[in-house]
């Protein structure tokens, strides 16, 4: 299908935001111009495009490579807000979360169920009970229905057949509710190439080097594309700054006073084993900092987060022994047997981009978003979270459009579906027929339809064309060699660290972290970018340096250890 984000639509989308610089009627600029490759950057360039606008969008380094590919993966309207009585970005986070579910991203976003453990006998139920009563009336009256289950009590009893693995005195009961969860690399991988399929230039391993300037005006961007070296100029009538954690550092590039602060708040999360405790639903746990999270994730559970102040390297976040000591002891307190450092496959850190305040607690700082004008013709949007990145994407274009002498538009994102959303229903209905005509299991359709939607059907055709692509990947069951060929093709993957870390998720859920499966992914990778033996070597050699840096940054007693430890290995260079 059209916008697909392989090797030659990058090349067109390069040659477009080329012309921009160039004279004559050739060098007419873009529209706008997006800085930043995750959730909001991403969200922002499919609302301006669907307005009709001529937009670019560029990401130093992979998309979702930042604190995009590093969430709790849920999509919800946070239990902690509604006690924090912030109602109205509950409320606005559910409304997204129903849209997700049912319109824009079916495919992708799923609902999943958590107990919420009651410990105290008398006022806690009806307390708690409350707030879900809220929950669910917030999420009934956005517009767009709850797309999950309303609350329901549990006794003890109940609660134990549930999740058998407490312990008989960690709860007096509990309350089952539901919220959402989604691959979050997916999902802004997603968005991108449906902002492609609209018209959108999209281009990663793009980095800004600085900006244009007429004037006080910004008008554009000077970039350097990392694959090749050559730095190159874009124009544009205006540029969106949706750099997350960078917001600082790219702000101070055209202004001194810049009007947003943002401050890096690092969470880390474990990954261990779906057999290491018996539960069907998902747990969420209250910390003295927080909140802790045991999610679901197809064979595995997901658990986290921390939250504490990070000024260390943003790029690459790293986990220390104190942060996955910390995470284990607060679930243990609640399990029958106690997980060990042995139960745990994987570990990923990340950064929240929080709004800046006097509050010396990153959990004390706010979640909303703001979009700022510091310079005219840059617009910078920060703050924020996952759930409500359309929010975020759309104000943000909002802004831009303000000034512009055309009349454009308002949004509709929340009207046009992901690629992959539409026809997903009849697909999946479809899905033991596919099999049959595959000849492929019916576990492994309905694993590519969770992951591609409807588009499924043009990674089975990759397996037809090529029956060894229907295996799986080496320490990787889940996952096929037919999907690193259509993330090459389609989905804008460059490098393997991109198949292993964001397209799959073999990097946190296999034991060796995509150790096995790295020479499998080059080899696939090599012939379709144009490799030579020596950069398929390289790509391997440096996969395997990440993974024994992550390992050792996570033997560290603290983030100052960790952070030089995880810098041991530099991003990937291509060999020229």
């Amino acid at each position: 299908m059209s916008g697909s984000l392989g090797p030659e639509g990058r090349a067109t989308a390069i040659e477009r935001l080329k012309a921009t610089a160039r004279q004559g009627r050739e060098g007419r600029e873009i529209d706008v111009l997006i800085v930043g490759g995750g959730i909001v950057g991403a969200g922002a360039a499919l609302d301006a495009v669907t307005r009709g606008l001529d937009v670019g969008i560029v990401e130093q380094r992979d998309w979702a490579s930042g604190t995009s590919s590093r969430s709790s993966k849920l999509i919800h309207g946070g239990l902690r807000y509604l006690e924090m009585l912030d109602f109205r970005l509950v409320q606005e986070a559910l409304q997204e979360r129903g849209l997700l579910l049912q319109r824009i991203a079916p495919h992708l976003v799923k609902p999943v169920p958590f107990l919420y453990p009651l410990t105290r006998r008398w006022w806690e139920r009806p307390y708690v009970g409350m707030g879900m009563i809220m929950y669910d009336t917030f999420g009934l009256t956005s517009g767009h229905g709850n797309g999950v289950p309303v609350h329901k009590h549990m006794f003890r009893r109940s609660t134990l057949r549930a999740a058998p693995s407490l312990k008989d005195d960690a709860m007096i009961g509990a309350i089952r509710y539901y919220d959402a969860q989604v691959d979050d690399a997916r999902l802004v991988s997603t968005i991108v190439r449906t902002a492609a399929f609209h018209g959108a230039h999209a281009v990663n391993r793009m980095r800004v080097e600085s900006f244009l300037r007429e004037g006080e005006r910004v008008v554009g961007a000077r970039v350097r594309d990392l694959e090749t070296g050559e730095p190159f100029d874009i124009r544009a009538k205006q540029v969106i700054n949706a750099t997350g954690v960078w917001t600082d550092e790219t702000q101070a590039m055209v202004t001194e006073r810049g009007q947003l602060k943002v401050r890096a708040s690092k969470g880390v999360h474990l990954v261990v084993p779906r057999d290491r405790f018996q539960s069907t639903v998902g747990l969420i746990l209250r910390t003295e900092k927080s909140v802790l999270f045991v999610i679901p994730w197809g064979r595995h559970w997901i658990i986290g987060t921390t939250d504490t102040d990070w000024e260390l390297d943003k790029a690459h976040p790293a986990a220390s022994s104190s942060d996955i000591d910390y995470i284990l002891e607060h679930v243990n307190r609640v399990l029958r047997r106690p997980l060990t450092r042995e139960d745990v496959e994987g570990v990923y850190a990340g950064l929240r981009p929080l709004l800046a305040g006097e509050n010396d607690s990153t959990a004390q700082l706010s979640r909303e978003h703001i979009v700022a004008h510091p310079v005219p013709g840059m617009v910078v949007v920060a703050g924020g979270k996952l759930t409500t990145y359309r929010i975020m994407a759309r104000d943000a274009v909002d802004e831009a459009v303000r000034s512009m002498d055309v009349r454009v538009p308002q949004s509709i994102t929340d009207k046009v579906p992901l690629v992959g959303a539409d026809g997903y229903r009849a697909v999946w209905n479809r899905r033991h027929r596919l099999a049959e005509a595959s000849g492929v299991h019916v576990a492994r359709v309905e694993h590519l339809i969770n992951r591609y939607g409807s588009l499924a059907t043009e990674v089975l055709d990759l397996m037809a064309a090529d029956r060894s692509l229907a295996e799986h990947l080496p320490g990787a069951d889940d996952y096929l060699r037919a999907e690193v060929v259509y993330s090459v093709t389609h989905e804008a993957a460059r490098h393997v660290e991109d198949i292993l870390t964001r397209r799959t998720r073999i990097s946190i859920e296999a034991w060796d972290r995509g150790v096995s499966a790295a020479p499998v992914v080059a080899g696939l990778m090599a012939p379709l970018l144009g490799w030579s033996e020596v950069q398929r070597e390289n790509e391997v050699a440096h996969y395997l340096k990440r993974v024994e840096a992550e390992r050792l940054s996570q033997e560290q007693p603290d983030d100052a250890t960790a952070d030089v430890a995880r810098l041991g290995v530099a991003d990937i260079v291509p060999v020229k």
